[in-house]
């Protein structure tokens, strides 16, 4: 616990733990578990509530944002590549567009963007998460980044299985159309203050984008991660809709 309340920069190399090591797999079963049963709480509350749960989760996860950030101040940690600008941590703006835009519209593209690009980007970001070279279990960093994950699974899935949300492949261009625009800035943004949003200015050790550099380069690996995404996108939808049709199937052999 001497180290619960430090950064990365004030904790000795060496205390962190390996990806896919049996820590790592504890903390992202427990991370799922969790996520799990809130999923199943949120499905089984009657409609009102529900509402202001999902409207809440946003407000929830904004909070959590400040704290963490009130937190890197107060001990002269924070610095830019601790802003929310990362794929994942971006779902806090699209969850908050989605629930208070009051056009159905935005509804529909913000809730197909935390369906089919939050979601699926969280689970592989606990599958090669990036805090764990850093930190030990019992830090503040490293359980807040294990629960900001959950609850970028938890709000999507709820939505999708509550019926907010109804994924098409037809509009697989809306995803594509959001990574177009806001990818290009985010690689600008990288190259003039050296942060890493997004991944795009260097990959993540241990994970498929370092793998795609060692034979691609830098900037190489840039082309096989588009592919990637593209290929992760497609998976959810089809996933999606064969889940849908099982689902479907059932409930009519009951009928």
């Amino acid at each position: 616990m001497d180290y619960f309340w430090k950064q990365q920069d004030d904790i000795p190399s060496g205390l962190g733990y390996p990806v896919f090591g049996s820590v790592h797999i504890l903390s992202v079963g427990v991370t799922l578990l969790i996520t799990g049963v809130l999923v199943y709480l949120i499905c089984h509350m009657n409609f009102n509530r529900q509402k202001r749960i999902l409207k809440g989760i946003p407000i929830l996860m904004l909070c959590m944002e400040l704290f963490k950030d009130i937190f890197l101040i107060s001990i002269h940690r924070f610095g830019l590549w601790y802003l929310p600008f990362h794929i994942c941590s971006i779902g806090i703006f699209i969850f908050i567009l989605r629930e208070y835009i009051p056009w159905q519209w935005a509804k529909d593209f913000f809730g197909e963007l935390s369906y089919v690009l939050i979601f699926p980007g969280s689970v592989i970001a606990l599958i090669f998460p990036d805090w764990t070279i850093y930190y030990p279990v019992m830090n503040f960093m490293n359980l807040y980044s294990y629960m900001w994950h959950g609850m970028l699974i938890v709000y999507p899935v709820a939505l999708r299985l509550n019926g907010y949300v109804h994924p098409s492949a037809r509009r697989m261009y809306w995803i594509i159309l959001f990574l177009g625009c806001i990818t290009p800035l985010m690689y600008a943004f990288d190259k003039i203050t050296g942060c890493n949003f997004f991944f795009v200015n260097f990959p993540v050790p241990n994970s498929p984008l370092s793998f795609m550099a060692s034979f691609m380069g830098n900037p190489g690996y840039l082309i096989g991660y588009a592919v990637l995404v593209i290929t992760v996108v497609l998976l959810v939808y089809g996933m999606d809709y064969l889940c849908s049709k099982i689902i479907s199937k059932g409930r009519i052999k009951k009928l």
